[in-house]
């Protein structure tokens, strides 16, 4: 008896917390969210319910702790993704140095750009996350990431909250429609022949009452995913650095 339960005190201490997370991780990615259940996971763990509800409560608590992890991985390559955001950039801002308030901040969005990619599961969950508890680790994670950078880029006091939240809410939202535009394509489309079909189609609409959408036909078929999603943090960024100027020039001085 004592025996049995040496080996069984043995067998929950080999099966730690970081190990339950990547297996969920394993599952959500293979079959969604429908497709993570306790029974799921102590077949793939080898193990019983038992040892796992001793490291989670439930699949809330488990379901938080994966999205954090996830989150958390993507944002420790914060200082890869700057330098590769720099040799992209196709803006006046292409020279500024990797270290940089704006390149890191383009950074932190491409590392959560992949990782909702990579991930199709995740945006529901930070969706859900952001609005169930935003008191818990990945909202305030997410927000410390960007906020800070907001700061050093000189934005107000008054000014920084909104600022920190517009991008976060464009790197969440524009990240997730990203994503389920692969998953509700599927892996057997093609995503050229798609955007081809696309755009022949909006050729052919009405021209008195789609003149703009018949106009960018061409470029919806050509465009890249992940460039016109730095585009768009470009241009909040710039929004962002403008308004901020224009009132530190309008500030009388002392």
């Amino acid at each position: 008896m004592a025996t049995r339960t040496r080996r069984s005190q043995r067998r929950t201490e080999a099966l730690s917390r970081e190990r339950i997370v990547e297996a969920a991780v394993e599952l959500l990615d293979a079959a969604g969210e429908g497709g993570l259940t306790f029974r799921a996971l102590t077949e793939r763990l080898a193990t019983g319910p038992g040892a796992i509800y001793w490291h989670v409560a439930n699949k809330s608590e488990l379901l938080d702790a994966v999205t954090d992890a996830v989150v958390a991985a993507a944002l420790t390559i914060e200082s890869a993704q700057s330098a590769e955001s720099a040799e992209s950039a196709e803006s006046a801002e292409s020279a500024e140095s990797a270290d940089s308030p704006r390149e890191k901040i383009r950074a932190v969005a491409l590392g959560l750009f992949d990782a909702i990619d990579e991930h199709p599961w995740l945006a529901t969950q930070l969706t859900a996350q952001l609005s169930r508890s935003p008191w818990g680790s990945v909202t305030p994670r997410i927000l410390e990431s960007v906020g800070r950078q907001v700061r050093a880029l000189g934005v107000s006091e008054g000014g920084q909250f909104t600022a920190a939240s517009a991008l976060v809410h464009y790197i969440l939202g524009a990240a997730g429609q990203n994503a389920a535009n692969g998953r509700d394509l599927g892996p057997d489309v093609d995503r050229g022949e798609f955007l081809d079909a696309a755009s022949k189609a909006w050729q052919e609409l009405d021209p008195d009452d789609y003149p703009f959408t018949r106009a960018v036909a061409e470029q919806m078929r050509e465009h890249d995913d992940r460039e016109q999603f730095l585009a768009g943090i470009d241009l909040i960024l710039t929004g962002i650095t403008a308004l901020h100027l224009s009132v530190g020039r309008r500030a009388p001085h002392p």
